[in-house]
């Protein structure tokens, strides 16, 4: 492996490589600053692009798009309390508070350092335990997957606010919007209302901005309408600020970096639960191995660390389960292996061997890419952080319009504008009654995967729901999810 490792790299590195990830990077983070695009809509507008390029180069800079951006969405998560990508809404609950206190800059070198290195965490063991993991993954039915996403829902309740029952009863909305559109085994119209744009369900980026995005600007808008203006730091307070964050300081949470960066390549790993759940699954992880609980929410560092290395970490381990098996590990990855499809590269068992060469190319390429997205985003740093100091009143309208144009993009639809206003008005709604959004933003991305995995394990199992405790994966996973249920409504 080492020898294929090092051919990889004398492959990779070379000026037009380097400039292929360089571009992919700097484009991934521009697209993931702006709120609805994302890396996802990035990698289905440029795959096209690649075609004219040569195989590796354009595997490396689609994946340098996918970096770039995953990591891009916290800039506007902490800047304007507005998440770029659904994922980095963990990473507002404590970045957006630090840039309020005049520490914008270091929440954004937290944001970017952990990403980094969560990121090469997640290559590392992507080369090491892309044979072995991907046997693991193949163990994993309907049955274990459906009590995977109810432990999910369980623990995810459990950390999102002060009321477990509220996070359930928000997550239980998600679930229950994940339904409207056609039935996916009868191909039955369900609550669409004879609305030809509803077969297909409410379009997911419509529902994430506006119900993240959008809400939270319209509610800062009507705060400073209220307020009648904003208190801003002056420049003498500003430059007193502390901006520095020492390499000693930020490797001083190892231990949530080491957590978090786990945590999101096990997730990873495993085909569908995606980036979204990485991250708040870590940002739970991390609350509940505080010491200070209570700080968190409120501008403590290690809820940026955890979230960004878990949001990172996805992004190679996701490639396990497509080169190994062929099988998406999440929508980034199921764009890539259209990539390599149209490269000629047909993912699966037999990649490793009739492509390995490119393959380590491509793992090599992934190492570089680190290196390359640490200088851009450092330079970046800076001019990011200015953005801080400009009135809310002058940033905000400008936010607002990049949420309609982001949605309109892709599908180029005034439908999908209207469902993110709508959703817009029910996330100022759950904001005022203290429902968390992101619970019914996670049940909505996982709805459809807990609908399909039960009804499959109804079907094989005759609607024999003590199949479950045939399984010892699924029995774990229960027993946890009464475990997180018990523990939460007792604190609580």
């Amino acid at each position: 492996m080492i020898e294929q490792l090092i051919a990889g790299f004398g492959n990779a590195l070379t000026v037009t490589n380097l400039l292929f990830i360089a571009a992919g990077i700097t484009l991934g983070i521009v697209i993931g600053v702006i709120p609805g695009l994302g890396s996802v809509t990035a990698l289905a507008v440029l795959i096209p692009i690649t075609f004219y390029m040569s195989p590796l180069a354009a595997i490396a800079f689609l994946v340098g798009v996918n970096k770039g951006g995953t990591s891009g969405g916290a800039i506007p998560a902490i800047l304007l309390n507005s998440p770029g990508t659904p994922e980095a809404a963990a990473t507002a609950l404590d970045g957006h508070p630090m840039a309020k206190r005049g520490e914008a800059q270091r929440a954004l070198k937290f944001a970017l350092f952990s990403s980094v290195t969560g990121d090469t965490i997640s290559d590392v063991l992507l080369i090491v335990l892309v044979v072995p993991f991907a046997a693991i993954a193949l163990q994993f039915g309907p049955l274990e997957y459906t009590a995977v996403l109810l432990f999910a829902f369980a623990l995810l309740s459990g950390i999102s606010g002060d009321s477990p029952i509220k996070g359930l009863i928000a997550i239980a909305v998600g679930v229950f919007l994940s339904t409207v559109g056609l039935d996916p085994v009868d191909g039955s119209q369900r609550m669409v209302f004879n609305e030809v744009e509803l077969f297909d369900g409410f379009p997911l980026f419509s529902l994430a901005v506006g119900s993240l995005a959008m809400a939270s600007v319209l509610g800062q808008l009507f705060e400073l309408w209220r307020a009648k203006g904003e208190k801003r730091l002056s420049v003498e307070e500003y430059s007193r600020i502390e901006t520095r964050l020492p390499a000693r300081e930020f490797f001083g949470h190892w231990k949530t970096i080491g957590r978090s960066a786990l945590i999101g390549s096990g997730v990873g790993m495993l085909p569908g639960l995606g980036v979204t759940l990485a991250a708040f699954l870590s940002y739970g992880a991390a609350r509940r191995a505080s010491k200070e609980p209570q700080s968190f929410g409120r501008g403590n560092p290690q809820g940026i660390i955890a979230t960004e290395a878990a949001n990172s970490a996805v992004v190679g381990a996701n490639l396990v389960p497509a080169i190994a098996l062929g099988i998406p590990g999440n929508i980034a990855a199921a764009l890539l292996i259209g990539a390599f499809i149209i490269h000629g590269i047909v993912p699966g068992p037999f990649m490793l061997t009739n492509h390995g060469e490119l393959i380590y190319a491509l793992f090599a390429s992934m190492l570089m890419a680190n290196g390359v997205h640490l200088v851009i985003g450092r330079i970046g740093i800076p001019l990011w952080a200015r953005i801080a100091q400009t009135p809310r009143a002058i940033i905000l309208p400008p936010v607002l319009v990049m949420c309609i144009v982001g949605v309109y993009l892709p599908n180029q639809s005034i439908f999908g504008v209207g469902v993110m206003l709508a959703f817009a008005c029910l996330g100022l709604a759950f904001q005022r009654l203290g429902f968390p959004i992101v619970c019914m933003v996670i049940g909505f991305l996982l709805g459809g995967m807990l609908e399909n995995s039960l009804r499959q394990s109804l079907r094989l199992h005759q609607s024999d729901l003590t199949a479950f405790l045939g399984s010892p994966i699924a029995l774990v996973f229960l027993a946890l999810t009464l475990f997180v249920l018990l523990r939460a409504l007792r604190r609580a």
